[in-house]
């Protein structure tokens, strides 16, 4: 490559084998970076564990129970095994449509026999799911992904070595099919995941299949997020190495159409759901300033006319928080939308262009086509660029900080056998360290008040739902800005549901106390709003659990004051004297509950 030293390894003068070989670099150094980090948290995070006796039936009290690291370890080992067979596959592929030799054949099997046991492992063999370390069992999976890593330095050594010629004009052989099958496959798996969760648990008590989908949401959105951002990396590197546009002879270095398929399909599914996410807000505007004008005049009924403005400042953060309501049926379409983007990847192995396609069916023509393609690029690198200007702002400001804790806290609560290289889960670690303290100070004859914000308070309900009974009755608990109810009973009703709220309650003697504000976008009630000139339906002890707390505490300045008090939202509410008197309330439940050990 004439005036690019750095890539003279790749020069058309060089063998097609040695320029794959070095190119599969690539992907093998990726893989191992992915495996060393999946790999490098166990020893901070799953290292802890306390000894216990499950005390719950609900799963929710299985957090922190059992040692993940073996699950996680085999999990692991497979997902290495497959990623490289992958790779061996593809090259492989490329090399068999030219030439044709035992070795090839008995590199071919061996690489069908890894993806064949990867899959068997994984759906059939029990063992894998095991919390316990087998060294047996272990040591087969740690077999299969050494035994794969030297397969994988076998076929690129005889890729780099084989004398057949290869095709001088085109792209590389079965690589579009390959790619385009591995999109399909995960659009089949995420659709299947959706149907097995709602015919499972998806309706149930009158309520709508809607709040079971959490997981297979999150699941699509991050498939189609990886397949656009691999898509745009792969166009990305396919200009770098081919700048001048001369491929005659040499392999084409334009994506397969799969990829393209993908950009377009993610630029549809984006477009459609900022579309409808507009046309939900704004159809929904009025009715939620309605409830909001409803709740200010509730709780400011005596403001003076000076403070009009403030009480519409306050009108709109009670209308925006309340579209958090929304935002559940609109991961469900965006999801919808994103799988029906990934699936048009089949249209790929058909060879059918988009262009070709929007003009044949829908009369688009071909250069509107390639237009919005080429802006699904740059859309894809308008979010990578986001998510990197977001982590920025992280770090800088503090409020969008406490969100993004928020999104990061949701997706890193949950045990990491979801996926082995997922972020470490923090609550394997914290609530058994957590269960392990209040044991203590119960023991040594203390009552004990837990109080916990946010994600806190679902850390809080795993740990009451895995302390003894006689540990309990000397537990207090206190939350504020929960999304118990509000996010994870609709996200995640197999974990979170009533049955396991109301067991929470009972445990500790229904000495809970969950403050919350209507302000807040993210925390909510847990039984029951109690918001004024609203009628009290619900009865018994878990109408006493949740208090509403008036945001803000007032619209004019105080006398010592020169601002009125701010709209605090989800911040936490310590220094308010809401808290302080839930506080002593809950603290005198325990001296009148058990005023002999006190």
């Amino acid at each position: 490559m004439p005036g690019r030293p750095e890539l003279a390894v790749l020069a058309r003068r060089r063998p097609i084998g040695l320029r794959l070989g070095v190119l599969s670099l690539v992907p093998v150094a990726a893989i191992g970076f992915v495996w060393w980090l999946g790999a490098r948290p166990s020893h901070s995070f799953d290292a802890f564990r306390t000894p216990s006796t499950p005390e719950s039936k609900h799963r929710l009290s299985a957090v922190g129970q059992w040692d993940g690291e073996p699950l996680v370890g085999r999990l692991r080992s497979v997902h290495v095994a497959a990623a490289f067979a992958t790779l061996d596959g593809s090259l492989l592929a490329a090399r068999a449509s030219q030439h044709a030799s035992w070795v090839m054949v008995a590199l071919l099997a061996a690489t069908g026999t890894v993806l064949l046991l990867c899959l068997v492992l994984v759906t059939v063999v029990p063992g894998i799911d095991r919390t316990d370390s087998s060294p047996r069992v272990d040591a087969l999976f740690r077999a299969l992904r050494t035994l794969t890593c030297g397969l994988t330095m076998l076929v690129i050594v005889h890729i780099v070595i084989s004398p057949a010629p290869w095709p001088r004009v085109g792209a590389l052989p079965g690589y579009s099919a390959i790619v385009a099958w591995l999109f399909v496959s995960q659009t089949v798996l995420v659709a299947s995941l959706a149907a097995l969760v709602i015919w499972r648990r998806g309706g149930g008590q009158g309520r709508s299949p809607l709040r079971a989908l959490g997981a297979p949401v999150c699941i699509t959105i991050a498939a189609e997020l990886a397949v656009a951002f691999s898509a745009e990396l792969v166009y990305r590197v396919a200009d770098l190495l081919d700048r001048d546009g001369t491929t005659a002879d040499s392999l084409e270095t334009s994506p397969s159409l799969a990829y393209k398929w993908a950009i377009f399909g993610f630029f549809l599914a984006m477009v459609a759901a900022l579309l409808v996410a507009g046309l939900v807000t704004k159809l929904t505007r009025p009715g939620r300033r309605r409830a909001a004008r409803a709740i200010v005049a509730a709780d400011f009924p005596h403001a003076p006319p000076s403070a009009a403005g403030r009480l519409r400042r306050v009108e709109q953060a009670v209308a925006r928080a309340r579209f958090t309501e929304r935002l559940e049926p609109l991961a469900v379409g965006y999801a919808c939308l994103a799988a029906i983007g990934l699936s048009t990847s089949v249209l790929g192995l058909l060879q059918l262009l988009p262009g070709d396609v929007a003009q044949r069916y829908v009369g688009v023509p071909e250069g509107m086509v390639d237009f919005l393609i080429g802006s699904g690029s740059y859309l894809i690198a308008a979010v990578v660029l986001g998510l990197v200007i977001g982590g920025i702002f992280a770090y800088r400001t503090a409020g969008f900080r406490r969100y993004v804790g928020v999104l990061w806290d949701l997706g890193t609560f949950w045990p990491r056998a979801a996926h082995p290289f997922a972020p470490p889960c923090y609550a394997e670690r914290a609530v058994p360290e957590l269960a392990k303290r209040v044991c203590y100070l119960v023991e040594q004859g203390h009552g004990v008040l837990l109080a916990g914000h946010s994600h806190g308070s679902v850390l809080l309900a795993a740990t009451v739902l895995q302390l003894p009974t006689r540990v309990t009755d000397r537990v207090a608990l206190l939350t504020y800005g929960s999304p118990l109810n509000r996010l994870y009973s609709r996200l995640f009703p197999a974990y979170t549901d009533d049955p396991a709220l109301r067991e929470i309650g009972e445990r500790v003697g229904w000495r809970w106390l969950n403050l919350w504000r209507d302000t807040d976008p993210i925390g909510g009630w847990i039984f029951a709003p109690h918001r004024p000139g609203e009628a009290q339906r619900l009865t018994g002890p878990a109408a006493m659990v949740d208090r509403r707390l008036t945001d803000p505490e007032g619209v004019v300045p105080a006398p010592s004051d020169s601002v009125p008090p701010p709209i605090l939202g989800h911040w936490p509410c310590e220094s308010q004297e809401a808290f302080t008197e839930a506080e002593r309330d809950l603290t005198a439940r325990l001296r009148r509950d058990h005023p002999a050990r006190d």
